[in-house]
Parts: C-alpha cells; structure tokens; sequence
C-alpha cells in the first residue's frame, strides 16, 4: 500500500475510535431541564411511617424525674472492641422492636400499636397516653434502624445506616459513591417494601422532574438498583485487555509507517 494513503487510513481509525467512544451529554448529564422543575414538595411525603422490625427509642421527660422513671428503659452498657468481659462500654438507649402485628410493649401502657404512623403521630399518641400518669410530659422518639440499601454500577455499594431518618435519592447516590460511568441514569430502580408486598418504580435521574417524585426521599430498607448501560453489557462478552490490545496496535501501526517510509 503507498505510504501516502496510510497515515489517512491510521487517522480514519483513530477517529472511529475516539467517536465510538463519545457519549452524549443527555445520557450523563443530572438535573436536566431545571427552569420547568415545580418547586412544591408535599411534605407528607418526606414522613415516614413505622413499620414491623423497625427499631425504636423512646425517652419520657418531664419536671417530675421520678415521675417518668416507669416509663423509660434502663440504659445499657454496649461493650467496646477489645473490652475484657464487656465489663465497661458506651452507655447506650435500649430500642423497641415493632413486631410483625405492629406493636411494641412499653412499661405501664402494655402493647402499642404503632406501625402506619409518623414519628411526629407516635410522639402525640404517647403524649395523651402518660399525660394521663404525668404532668407535660416530653416524648422523645427516634428510628434508630433506618437502613438504605444501594447495589449495581457505583462507586461503593452496600447498605448504609442513616442516622437523620431522611435521605433523598440523590443524597444515597453520593454515599455510594455515585455512578460509575456505565450505570444508566435513565432507568434507577428502586424497590420497596410496603406492608407484606414489594413495589418499585424507576426513575430517570437524568431529568429534574425526578426531584418531585415520591421515591424521590427514600423510606427505610428501600433498595435502589443501578442498571449497567448496553456498553457495559456488552463489554462483559469480551476481554477486559481490548483496550490495551488496541492501544497496543496503535502503536505498532504508528511503528510501521514510520518505519516504510
């Protein structure tokens, strides 16, 4: 082949290369189309409601200490890595498990339902319940076993514990580390326990209109699951050295003309 015909022949596939190569900003890109985002949030959709396993803390406070005394659960000691017999610890709140019916056992009021209710609900029906034992009482109530599960293409998968009981999607997206750039942000799914059945939705975080979605703020045990795009399934088929061989014979190419010249 003339020597002259080889270097356009190198630059058409490097080129081809280089654009086989390119992606496009739709398919990366966050928060797209902003200026038509609605602005209001429903705010019952940011109250979680408590479910059966969650575990709960539960403190009563008032004027009267030894008035609320019954009400409250002794504290424990939770033995630190490396203590001898667990003789001494963090001193920690002993938690309520919601049991499968809904309910959890609390001193002198028995057995309280409290699944389907909001955090801001549980602490009002407790209220009217002790006020009836103490005067002004102060409910304290915390949901110490809020668990977001994040799996697929990012950066660090896992199950994260959230200490604030809200996170939005974005927000466990970025405490997994983001995507990798083979996840596909078009189709995030995320998978949700509601009572005994599973649900899920997918979502397309590519567009802003995703921030006024109802699976925008994650409830507990929810599972979010990034899909790998078709270039990284098809990439699974072949050797993960293409790269380098390509790289390689780049070079080898380069070599060559410069070389029958």
């Amino acid at each position: 082949m003339n020597s002259s015909l080889r270097l356009p022949l190198l630059l058409g596939f490097i080129t081809l290369l280089l654009s086989s190569s390119c992606v496009s900003r739709k398919k990366m890109a966050y928060f797209q189309n902003l200026p038509a985002l609605q602005t209001e949030v429903d705010a019952s959709r940011t109250n979680l409601k408590m479910k059966p396993n969650d575990l709960l803390t539960i403190t009563v406070s008032a004027a009267n200490i030894e008035a609320v005394q019954p009400f409250n659960l002794p504290v424990t000691s939770a033995p630190r890595l490396g203590d001898v017999g667990g003789v001494s610890g963090n001193m920690q709140l002993q938690s309520y498990l919601v049991d499968s019916d809904g309910n959890i056992e609390f001193p002198v009021l028995g057995t309280v339902q409290v699944a389907g209710l909001t955090r801001q609900e549980l602490v009002r029906k407790f209220k009217v319940e002790i006020s009836r034992y103490v005067q002004n009482p102060i409910i304290n109530i915390k949901l110490v076993n809020f668990q977001v599960t994040v799996l697929g293409e990012v950066n660090q998968p896992g199950t994260f514990t959230i200490p604030d009981e809200r996170i939005s999607l974005s927000k466990a997206l970025g405490i997994a580390g983001d995507l990798t750039i083979y996840g596909r942000r078009d189709n995030v799914m995320i998978l949700r326990e509601t009572g005994d059945t599973k649900e899920y939705k997918y979502v397309d975080i590519s567009r802003s209109d995703f921030l006024n979605s109802e699976y925008y703020y994650l409830q507990q045990n929810d599972v979010v699951y990034i899909e790998p795009n078709q270039a990284q399934i098809q990439g699974a088929s072949y050797n993960r050295n293409a790269s380098v061989y390509i790289s390689i014979a780049s070079v080898l190419i380069s070599l060559a003309i410069l070389l029958t010249n």
